[in-house]
C-alpha cells in the first residue's frame, strides 16, 4: 500500500498503541498524511483535508502491513 511519506512505521504503531491502551482512536490519510480521528478498522473514509477517500484506521494499516 502506498502511503505518503510522513506515515512511517514508527507513527503507525506509535498511533495503534495509542488507540489500543488509550481513549484515542487514530486513523490516517494515506494520501496527505493527516491524522483523524476513527475506527481503528477504518478503510477509505474521506479524508476531512484533502477529500479523498483515503481514511485508514492505525490498527488496520499496521493489519495490512503499512505499519512495518
Amino acid at each position: 500500500m502506498k502511503m505518503h511519506k510522513s506515515l512511517t512505521a514508527a507513527v503507525i504503531v506509535e498511533a495503534a498503541q495509542r488507540t489500543m491502551f488509550g481513549l484515542d482512536n487514530v486513523g490516517f490519510c494515506i494520501e496527505c498524511g493527516a491524522e483523524h480521528e476513527c475506527e481503528p478498522d477504518a478503510r477509505r473514509y474521506v479524508c476531512d483535508d484533502c477529500g479523498k477517500s483515503a481514511v485508514f484506521g492505525a490498527e488496520e494499516l499496521l493489519i495490512s502491513g503499512g505499519g512495518v
